[in-house]
């Protein structure tokens, strides 16, 4: 896999999931991508007054405070990471062979430490989350506004266009089929909590047909191929328009 680019904002965050398991499929935010500023009108994107309670410029709208969401598989939400806390944990799973391979952060725990930090440090718009279900952290989250990415230079980003990357913990998790349903319950808490936004997206390795069968379950649809440096994606979106049919 190539090196990979800075994030916007950030010292070096996160990218791909592995080709056999859609669970482990996005690559962390800002890792994989090329470009550098951002899009025209960004800078309205942070101003002051977010909303719902949101901090002030907050670019992804107080994704600590948002509702949890009840699934299929239990009830689900978003734990933005701490690191003194789940620096064990996150170390653990990036050094799983299936996640290692894609993702390309096994190793001591420096490795993944600096780039979690590589987000935590930055401007928000890139949030490591843990996904926790019934009470148990069991997957890795990173939702990042795709409008400020480098990702933006490769679609036509619209302002507040958020993207999701995902990787499911533990191996006994992965292949039940948790990841559309996960991907699914995220999608809906990006729509419910960012009224801005009006599209969440997606680029998974376009030979990983696993993964775009996942995003496709979730109630995304397929928009584009798209080269990205170290891959071809294809370019994953869910509609608000269409959520309400989901």
């Amino acid at each position: 896999m190539p090196p990979r680019a800075a994030h916007p904002g950030t010292a070096n965050p996160p990218g791909a999931g592995p080709r056999t398991d859609p669970a482990t499929e996005p690559h962390p935010p800002g890792q994989r991508r090329t470009g550098s500023g951002e899009p025209s009108g960004a800078a309205s994107d942070t101003a002051p007054g977010g909303p719902m309670g949101a901090p002030p410029g907050d670019p992804l709208d107080g994704i600590a405070g948002w509702a949890p969401a009840t699934t299929p598989a239990g009830r689900f939400r978003l734990v933005p990471v701490r690191l003194d806390h789940d620096l064990p944990l996150l170390t653990r799973w990036m050094n799983e062979p299936a996640v290692a391979a894609f993702w390309e952060l096994d190793g001591p725990p420096g490795v993944t430490a600096a780039h979690l930090r590589a987000q935590l440090d930055g401007d928000g718009r890139s949030v490591p989350c843990l996904g926790v279900l019934d009470g148990t952290p069991m997957s890795y989250f990173e939702i990042y506004r795709a409008d400020l990415d480098p990702l933006a230079a490769h679609y036509p980003a619209r302002p507040h266009d958020t993207g999701v990357h995902l990787l499911i913990g533990g191996g006994t998790d992965r292949g039940r089929g948790l990841g559309t349903t996960l991907l699914r319950a995220v999608a809906d808490l990006v729509l419910d909590h960012r009224p801005r936004c009006t599209r969440v997206l997606a680029e998974p390795d376009l030979r990983n047909t696993p993964s775009v069968a996942a995003f496709l379950g979730a109630g995304f649809r397929f928009d584009a191929e798209v080269d990205l440096p170290d891959k071809r994606a294809a370019l994953m979106i869910r509609e608000r328009a269409l959520s309400h049919l989901l």
